[in-house]
């Protein structure tokens, strides 16, 4: 299904579609998330003219609105529909995808960074009233991965974002493997986590 989560009532129709043909939901993983392309474009500029980025005084509103419906509102109803389902069967598992820019708040993210930590912090918040349900909510927050939306980043930025003190860019597999993990029995003791998959670039 092709389903765009900041409609509460898209998601909410998928939800109710899985369950009328699987009976049940065992497991979501909430990976739908967006950046702002003019905004990286800005910030490669910037790196280029060896100048800092200049992006909170250019963002218009609408761009804003965009990543706070896709990231932060998706998160919300995501995570509301789910439980409504799993929390009867006292048992589920969700998994949110943020991202580890909600805790370095590199310069030239504030809503995408903004919209991340607050999906950060809305999850936890559920994991503790989902958990007294039989539900486990996690996250996992990735550093830079190769993604469409990691290709349609500028190459100064990409380049930018390049460490070889650390390691490269992740796969969508390695990070889809962290997820699963979340998601499993082996993962049991874990609720209200928040995993860095970022290669070694910072700790928290």
């Amino acid at each position: 299904m092709t389903v765009d989560v900041s409609d509460a009532d898209q998601v909410d129709r998928a939800v109710e579609e899985v369950v009328r043909e699987r009976g049940r939901l065992d497991v979501v993983v909430h990976a739908a998330g967006v950046d702002d392309p003019e905004a990286k474009q800005w910030i490669a500029d910037a790196l280029l003219d060896e100048r800092p980025p200049d992006v909170l005084t250019r963002l218009d509103g609408a761009a804003w609105q965009r990543v706070m419906r896709v990231n932060l509102d998706g998160t919300f109803h995501v995570l509301r529909a789910a439980l409504r389902v799993m929390a009867p069967h006292r048992s589920g598992a969700i998994v949110t995808v943020g991202s580890s820019s909600a805790f370095d708040a590199p310069p030239g993210y504030p809503h995408y960074a903004a919209s991340k930590a607050g999906a950060h912090a809305l999850s936890q918040a559920v994991a503790k009233e989902a958990i007294a349900f039989g539900v486990r909510v996690n996250t996992v927050a990735p550093g830079p991965t190769d993604t469409g939306m990691a290709a349609r980043t500028p190459a100064a930025l990409r380049q930018d974002l390049a460490d070889p003190r650390v390691r490269p860019y992740a796969t969508a597999g390695e990070i889809a493997d962290v997820a699963l993990f979340l998601a499993s029995d082996e993962a049991v003791n874990l609720v209200g986590a928040v995993l860095l998959a970022n290669g070694g670039r910072f700790t928290v």
